[in-house]
């Protein structure tokens, strides 16, 4: 499924297979998550996009060849590809343990073409094991939407009242994470989004309800995983003082102008950007130490047009996945 020009629906298309080239992996696969950035992208949201592309970097695939050079994982051995797909290992990010900043970096399904499709081709460096015991399904939403919700509440810090704005594939997952680590979640939504208020219940959340209901404040941090600007000001009077705000997407509409009060007392607003490899390898480990329990809405691959418009309009239950190939239990 391939997007030709932003704005405009995927359309499907015969490409040749991909061949391996140094350093890479050629992978059969399997499922691939749908994520918002893939909606950022397909809408014309985020800038430059290789063209044509194929989107989607929740990869999980078996591998069926590998290239020159590339020793880490064996025919048949199940591996993941998220979002971060490269780097230049030089920049002054990349020497200083920073490759998710890195200057030159390219990016799964943006730059290089990604999992909406039987084949592709990843860089082993920033492929991943997948744990045993997750159906192919259910781990693809861990590559993303799990691997940018961990940062995010790294990034949080040692919050235990922590505030959940937008309640979608990241937060459902975070979600665990955090209750499992003994704080206290509070799960915000759109007025009226009765199921994601209902999961995040049952996944652990303290609370659950509409952005702005004055019964929720003190927080001492909150992620705001919907691309919302005007969450950030919302986000900020649900806070104590000394507490932080994490902007956990890639994109996000302009933020309006707000009274210095709400920012006063020490609090601090910031963003995430991307992942490193590290957060992938300490995120799988700690997935099934949890466990992790992934709840995922599946499409076929010649539904990936209905798929982003399911997310787009909210109707998404947990993280939408589609099924590629020959989708096996774990």
């Amino acid at each position: 499924m391939v997007l030709e020009s932003p704005g405009e629906e995927l359309v499907e298309r015969e490409l040749p297979d991909p061949e391996p080239g140094e350093g890479q992996v050629l992978l059969e696969v399997s499922t691939c998550g749908v994520c918002r950035t893939d909606l950022h992208i397909a809408d014309g949201e985020l800038p430059d996009p290789k063209l044509p592309l194929v989107l989607g970097h929740q990869i999980v695939g078996r591998v069926i060849g590998v290239g020159r050079g590339a020793e880490r994982f064996s025919g048949g051995d199940r591996v993941g590809v998220p979002w971060l797909g490269w780097t230049c290992g030089e920049c002054r990010y990349c020497r200083s343990d920073r490759e998710n900043l890195c200057e030159r970096a390219r990016f799964t399904g943006y730059q290089l073409d990604g999992g909406y499709a039987e084949r592709a081709v990843a860089d082993e460096r920033f492929c991943f094991p997948v744990p045993s015991g997750y159906p192919d399904a259910q781990a693809a939403p861990l590559l993303c939407a799990g691997l940018i919700g961990y940062r995010s509440l790294r990034l949080a810090g040692d919050a235990e009242r922590l505030g959940l704005y937008g309640f979608g594939a990241s937060a459902h997952i975070i979600c665990q994470v955090a209750v499992s680590q003994g704080r206290h979640v509070f799960a915000f939504t759109k007025e009226g989004a009765s199921e994601a208020q209902a999961l995040a219940r049952e996944l652990g959340a303290e609370w659950a309800g509409p952005v702005g209901d004055p019964e929720v404040g003190d927080l001492d941090a909150a992620i705001i995983f919907a691309p919302v600007g005007e969450l950030v000001p919302e986000a900020l009077r649900a806070t104590a003082a000394g507490a932080t705000v994490v902007c956990a997407g890639i994109h996000m509409s302009d933020i309006p102008a707000f009274p210095y009060e709400l920012l006063w007392r020490e609090r601090a607003v910031r963003s995430v950007a991307n992942l490193t490899r590290r957060d992938g390898e300490e995120f799988m480990s700690l997935a099934p130490a949890v466990p992790v329990q992934t709840q995922v809405q599946p499409y076929a691959l010649s539904d990936a047009n209905l798929a982003l418009n399911d997310l787009r309009h909210g109707r998404v239950r947990g993280a939408a996945v589609l099924s590629v190939g020959n989708v096996a239990p774990s």
